[in-house]
């Protein structure tokens, strides 16, 4: 009867070892971004973020939100290594791996990504040429012409670009819509792991949104990778399955929910969030 006993309580031991180490399993692969107790700032001092926690695991879309000024760019801009912020404390760990001080070349051969606010013109390097060598610094293979040049005409008539952009220099005399555009191409070919989107969908009208909203469902489609959107309208997100909305207000995140929060938040904008 003891032995019996024991064996049942054994047994019970082994399953509880086992479903703990499976959890642990499980997030040490799931967890794709982790930023624990971030605070950074500017150079001359000023503090914008502050004890900032976020968890992004493997896939998941997360929106981030908030007023004017809550330090949403500054946030995407620290977590790919914008040397122009400085971190003050905290950790942020990508893959397992603490990139706190890594360059953001560093960050992105990883599988960082970030799309620009206002992206910059860049004259002496085409838009084909300037993919081709991310890709090249990315991978550290060659890059075969011929297939490059096939995805690249897929992507661009996904996003409805004209072919011939990208024959012209970086952004050079683009439209706000196509240099937006330009930025989601970037993404399409990249195929990175983590991709931060910072207000893609500011400025454009209609019927951009929905071809930069297009070509974000074709990168999810491709590669399962995992999405922060930063965004303080709700245009960009119809229509994408997100899995986790957070509200940022002067620098901390001060409510974290599901889907249905930008839902919330497009009806009574962020008044109750900025008291």
């Amino acid at each position: 009867m003891l032995n019996a006993r024991n064996k049942s309580t054994n047994l019970i031991g082994i399953f509880l070892l086992s479903v703990v180490a499976l959890l642990i399993f499980q997030y040490i692969i799931v967890m794709l971004l982790e930023v624990q107790n971030l605070n950074a700032g500017l150079e001359d001092g000023k503090q914008i973020l502050n004890d900032l926690n976020i968890k992004i695991g493997s896939g998941e879309i997360h929106a981030l939100m908030g007023p004017n000024g809550a330090g949403k760019s500054s946030l995407g801009n620290t977590l790919m290594g914008n040397p122009v912020y400085q971190i003050k404390g905290g950790k942020i760990l990508f893959k397992d791996t603490d990139i706190t001080e890594y360059s953001t070349d560093k960050r992105a051969r990883l599988g960082m990504f970030m799309s620009f606010q206002s992206p910059l013109e860049v004259p002496g390097i085409s838009l084909e040429a300037f993919i081709r060598a991310s890709i090249q610094q990315k991978t550290g293979e060659h890059v075969k012409l011929f297939q490059f040049q096939k995805e690249l005409k897929r992507c661009m008539e996904l996003l409805d670009m004209n072919p011939e952009y990208a024959k012209r220099d970086l952004n050079v005399g683009f439209s706000g819509g196509e240099r937006k555009k330009a930025e989601i191409l970037q993404l399409l070919m990249l195929k990175p792991d983590f991709a931060i989107l910072d207000e893609t969908d500011s400025g454009l009208d209609v019927d951009a949104v929905r071809f930069v909203a297009k070509g974000i469902a074709e990168y999810r489609k491709m590669t399962n990778g995992s999405l922060l959107i930063i965004t303080h309208t709700t245009k960009i997100l119809e229509g994408l399955p997100i899995d986790y909305t957070h509200v940022l207000v002067k620098g901390h995140i001060v409510k974290t929910g599901d889907g249905e929060l930008f839902h919330q938040i497009n009806e009574k904008g962020f008044e109750e969030f900025v008291k």
